[in-house]
């Protein structure tokens, strides 16, 4: 019997245990106040990873973290109603540690170029922050996640300090993509990644298990549960299995007085000073909408109108195929190499920025192969000596800049498990993210030819698809007409309601959000400190 009433007296109320709540927690706890932290999912045991794992590469043993299947169906159900399919249910997780505990791991800072957009090339919208703001934060969230990196990237902005922990080597097929990519003057360099390359903070070095995402065995791989331990370690309360169903506000609709939450054995309310909503770029706004009232006919904190409005994700694209000597595809489960040459948007604002990227597990496992087909014994052997090891891909990251029409809303009809109308994902691509795509594909393309690839499949720019980085939905500003909360991630309606996470950025870049959403994070939490 797990206790999941409400925390008494409680200083703040986080709702959502991912990496932003589990910041925020532990550094607010830390600090010597009363937390509670609220989460929709369940806790996983770590004793369990080696099962999830076997989950991951066993073909048809089902999804390792559950989201949207089975008993968790219902729960999870969703929309997506849009000009283009979004798979959601397809890589978020439901649960204590979040997104985190099947993320790939890469932790790129924006560039300074990234926060006045605008300024810059007349897309998108100019944040209130600047890099300079965050900067202490960036390294801050570093030395949290323990990041492994060097400072051999000529494109990224200015540091203060060396990573945490050194940087991963390159992978065997990361050599052969150099000599080509030197041959075309484009500059490589490696990858931040928020995994041990040695031991840190109590945690194993990398034991190179290849399945980085979705499982890691060892805990190497950073993931917001260790921030959850450090803040019920400093005294937090931690309640999973605890969806919140509506936030309620005080008669002058000025603070937030209380989040409702459903929990197996019935529904309760937890009151607090401040309320922090951390619950990712889609379940966020939902919430907000949900909460509406007779103040806020169209969703909490919404007298902009734009809850929900400007999601925003990045897309991938990626060109790969065959070459005549061996790659060791799969030895390494993450990239090490990346090139940020094609990063700086062009001032015309023709396209949008890219990101590449150099996979180490292009193509199929030995697994895949044997299990495609119906051959059996030398067959077999001979087909597995055809289709692995010889493999190469390169990917990107491409920027979509915010679009009004994109947007989370509620659906008309369809609920979920409570009765709540389910989250209807509306997303789409412009011309100019398109041009985008089309560039990121020519350069993948001239970068297989370089080395004599035969070309076997291409993703882009009509199979592109999102990478599930779910940002926007409740973008920040100066001015309460045009978003949702101000420089210190503090609602404009509601002076006691903090958002934190992806759902607040104003525009994207080409970068994995993370390392931005943790610094943020660290932000915002000293700007709570000095309220409470």
């Amino acid at each position: 019997m797990t206790d999941r009433t409400p925390r008494t007296d409680a200083d703040v109320c986080v709702i959502g245990a991912g990496p932003a709540g589990a910041l925020i927690a532990h550094r607010l706890a830390d600090a010597g106040h009363d937390v509670v932290v609220l989460d929709a999912g369940p806790r996983f045991d770590p004793a369990e990873l080696p099962e999830r794992e076997e989950r991951a590469i066993r073909p048809g043993a089902g999804a390792p973290w559950g989201t949207g299947v089975g008993e968790h169906a219902e729960r999870d159900a969703y929309a997506s109603t849009g000009p283009r399919s979004y798979p959601l249910n397809e890589t978020r997780v439901k649960g204590v540690g979040g997104s985190t505990l099947h993320w790939q791991g890469m932790v790129m800072r924006l560039h300074e170029r990234d926060f006045r957009l605008a300024s810059a090339t007349g897309m998108g919208v100019d944040w209130p922050l600047s890099y300079a703001d965050l900067r202490p934060y960036y390294a801050a969230a570093e030395r949290a996640f323990g990041v492994a990196g060097a400072s051999d990237n000529p494109f990224a902005p200015p540091r203060e300090e060396p990573h945490p922990l050194p940087a991963f080597p390159p992978s065997y097929s990361d050599a052969l993509f150099a000599e080509a990519c030197e041959s075309l003057n484009i500059a490589t360099h490696s990858v931040p990644n928020a995994r041990n390359s040695e031991s840190y903070q109590g945690r194993s070095e990398c034991q190179g298990y290849g399945t980085c995402k979705p499982v890691c065995p060892s805990g190497a791989k950073y993931d917001a549960t260790v921030h959850v331990a450090k803040a019920e370690d400093a005294g937090a309360r931690v309640i999973d299995r605890a969806a919140v169903q509506r936030l309620e506000h005080d008669s002058a609709g000025e603070r937030v007085s209380a989040a409702v939450y459903a929990t197996p054995d019935g529904e309760h309310r937890q009151e607090a000073t401040e309320f922090v909503l951390a619950a990712g770029g889609v379940e966020t706004p939902r919430l907000l909408l949900l909460s509406e009232s007779a103040q806020y006919p169209d969703g909490l904190a919404n007298s902009s109108g734009v809850v929900g409005r400007y999601f925003t994700d990045h897309v991938y694209a990626g060109v790969g195929g065959v070459v005549d000597e061996r790659t060791r595809q799969h030895h390494v489960g993450f990239n090490t190499t990346n090139s940020h040459q094609f990063y700086d948007q062009p001032t015309d604002g023709s396209r949008t920025a890219i990101k590449l990227e150099f996979h180490n597990y292009a193509g199929p496992t030995p697994a895949d192969v044997a299990l495609s087909g119906d051959a059996i014994g030398d067959e077999l052997l001979d087909e597995i000596r055809r289709e692995y090891g010889t493999q190469v891909g390169v990917g990107a990251l491409v920027e979509q800049v915010p679009q009004h029409e994109n947007r989370v809303r509620l659906h008309p009809s369809e609920t979920d498990a409570h009765g709540n109308p389910v989250p209807d994902v509306v997303w789409s691509l412009d011309d100019r993210t398109r041009r985008t795509i089309e560039r990121a594909n020519e350069i993948q393309r001239s970068i297989l030819d370089e080395l004599d690839a035969s070309i076997r499949w291409q993703v882009g720019p009509e199979k592109a698809g999102p990478a599930s980085h779910h940002m926007g939905t409740t973008r920040m500003g100066t001015d309460p007409a045009t978003s949702v909360v101000d420089p210190e991630l503090r609602t404009h309606d509601l002076r006691n309601l903090t958002v934190a996470g992806s759902s607040v950025f104003p525009t994207t870049g080409a970068m994995n959000p993370t390392l931005t959403i943790a610094a943020l994070s660290l932000y915002a939490a000293d700007r709570l400190r000095e309220r409470l």
